[in-house]
């Protein structure tokens, strides 16, 4: 276990059961039982460092944020360790001190997407959804890498879609996946009269989580840029948002 030391949070470094790691970003001490947020990465295989920004600013919104690696080169597309994580983490939420009945489920482009599908079909869980959804900058009619499903599919095909609470947050600028994309979800699930937000900061796909794409390193990296810094703070008041109206949802 690592530990790093910040002014306002804490983190730790956990190893789940199936050999992933995951990060515990801790809100200020004296923050009682704060809802909890999973919150995946996105496509790269074992890229929980690349969430640690927004992480860390959740975190100073007063909310216990927790962030495993998975792999997307897995035979099953990652499916396997997303549902691990989830499952570690609803396991484990009270007693890393958190609120088990405040879970919020959240992602980042493919990881985004894994998370809506998960809302819309409960039944890869056991039935139990999470109180609220927050999905960063993905897209919604391809297959999502915990169902395997199309989440804009599953809404036209079930009788009666979810209503877990989503929120929808995608950079106006964004080159490589659209802000249409989010607009078309949010649209389909408005017409089905389904709890759903959409913030639309004027970033990219990369500074919406407090990064900026590195072409050398084939990865995203810490920004320093105001105006990403501020597109991220805005991503991260969305999840807490999503998790003040979770309470006795999950």
């Amino acid at each position: 276990m690592t530990a790093t030391a910040r002014p306002d949070t804490s983190a730790e470094t956990v190893t789940m059961p199936h050999g992933k790691s995951l990060d515990v970003h801790r809100p200020a001490p004296g923050a009682v039982r704060p809802p909890v947020v999973l919150l995946w990465h996105g496509v790269g295989p074992d890229e929980r460092d690349v969430m640690r920004p927004l992480a860390e600013a959740v975190a100073r919104e007063g909310l216990l944020v927790l962030v495993p690696d998975w792999r997307s080169d897995e035979p099953d597309g990652g499916r396997g360790q997303l549902l691990a994580s989830l499952e570690f983490a609803r396991a484990r939420a009270a007693g890393l001190g958190g609120d088990p009945e405040r879970f919020v489920l959240a992602g980042w482009s493919a990881g985004g997407a894994a998370a809506v599908g998960v809302a819309l079909r409960p039944d890869i869980v056991g039935g139990r959804r999470p109180a609220a959804v927050v999905s960063i900058a993905s897209r919604y009619d391809l297959p999502n890498r915990t169902t395997g499903t199309v989440p804009l599919a599953d809404l036209a095909d079930l009788a009666e879609a979810s209503a877990v609470p989503v929120t929808l947050v995608h950079g106006t600028a964004d080159a490589l996946i659209p802000a249409e994309r989010s607009r078309e979800l949010r649209d389909a699930l408005a017409a089905r009269h389904r709890p759903v937000l959409l913030e639309e900061p004027v970033t990219d796909h990369a500074g919406v989580i407090m990064t900026e794409y590195d072409p050398a390193a084939g990865r995203c990296r810490p920004s320093e840029d105001p105006g990403v810094l501020a597109a991220g703070r805005r991503t991260a008041r969305a999840i807490a948002r999503a998790a003040e109206g979770a309470a006795g949802k999950a």
